[in-house]
């Protein structure tokens, strides 16, 4: 047996059609979704995935506009500009490309946007809605695996979901999504004993620790879905996941390929998320 490939390019592929026919939609309604993406410094991950989006943007007819400032701009300019587009009608979506430069306070800039225009899913308002089953714009990277694993046509319930990992950005979403879909989450981190006693009895395993190669197939309960969060370098700088692929992928059911799995996944849910947020904004 080997695993079936969860291919995010793919999975993506069919969602952006359905988000493509909903922004033609919004625009005969005279309504075209915009999403408004800072930019600080000079960080080249980060103009990667930005150009990413902006490309997104244009794929699908959803208005983007980049604003690049400075490493050292001064905090209050940054939440000023935050503020502007808070007002601005023309933008329902607003993201601030992370990490930030020390000298920024993370958390004052994302409760800063505005919980409507937060189409990254990390405003606390945001959360506590996840986090109570009500509406809301959920974290993209969290989000685009949820839909991966549906994809698979698996019942979700009563499912023993492990997730490695517990930032707030995917380990502590994405586990609460899936308690949302009624599977038992167990989380496990840096300080868990004994990680092999519970990842061997996932259902379904979300690695999201950022450390090449960690999971191997002994870690792996047979027939599981196994989902690569990580991004990481191995020793010959390839890109690589957290999980060991060519020793897991003959033990699980489905496995996510690093790159091509996750990645494509979260754009796709942002540019979701940017014209959700317009449909709301315009009462559609």
């Amino acid at each position: 047996m080997s695993a079936n490939l969860l291919d995010g390019k793919a999975i993506s592929a069919s969602i952006r059609e359905g988000i493509a026919n909903e922004v033609q939609d919004l625009k005969g309604k005279g309504v075209t979704p915009g999403l408004a993406v800072i930019l600080v410094g000079d960080d080249q991950a980060s103009h990667t995935y930005v150009r990413n989006k902006e490309r997104a943007c244009e794929q699908l007819g959803i208005y983007s506009e980049l604003i690049k400032l400075p490493a050292d701009v001064a905090e209050e300019e940054l939440l000023g500009r935050l503020h502007d587009l808070n007002a601005d009608s023309k933008i329902n979506g607003i993201l601030v490309q992370l990490p930030l430069p020390k000298h920024i306070n993370e958390k004052r800039v994302i409760e800063t946007i505005h919980p409507a225009k937060d189409v990254d899913g990390f405003h606390p308002i945001n959360i506590g809605r996840m986090m109570t089953k009500q509406e809301a714009l959920l974290p993209c990277t969290p989000f685009g695996i949820l839909k991966m694993v549906k994809d698979t046509g698996i019942d979700i319930k009563g499912k023993h979901v492990v997730v490695i990992g517990r930032s707030n950005i995917v380990g502590k979403p994405v586990g609460q999504l899936f308690l949302n879909e009624d599977a038992t989450v167990t989380y496990c981190h840096s300080k868990t004993k004994d990680l092999r006693a519970y990842t061997a009895q996932a259902d379904i395993l979300i690695a999201a620790v950022g450390v090449a190669k960690m999971i191997k197939a002994d870690d792996v309960k047979k027939g599981a879905i196994v989902i690569d969060v990580g991004m990481n370098r191995d020793e010959n700088n390839k890109l690589c996941g957290d999980v060991d692929f060519d020793d897991v992928a003959p033990k699980a059911s489905y496995i996510t390929p690093v790159p091509g799995g996750v990645g494509p996944m979260t754009i796709t849910m942002l540019m979701y998320n940017t014209v959700l947020a317009a449909k709301m904004a315009n009462k559609q």
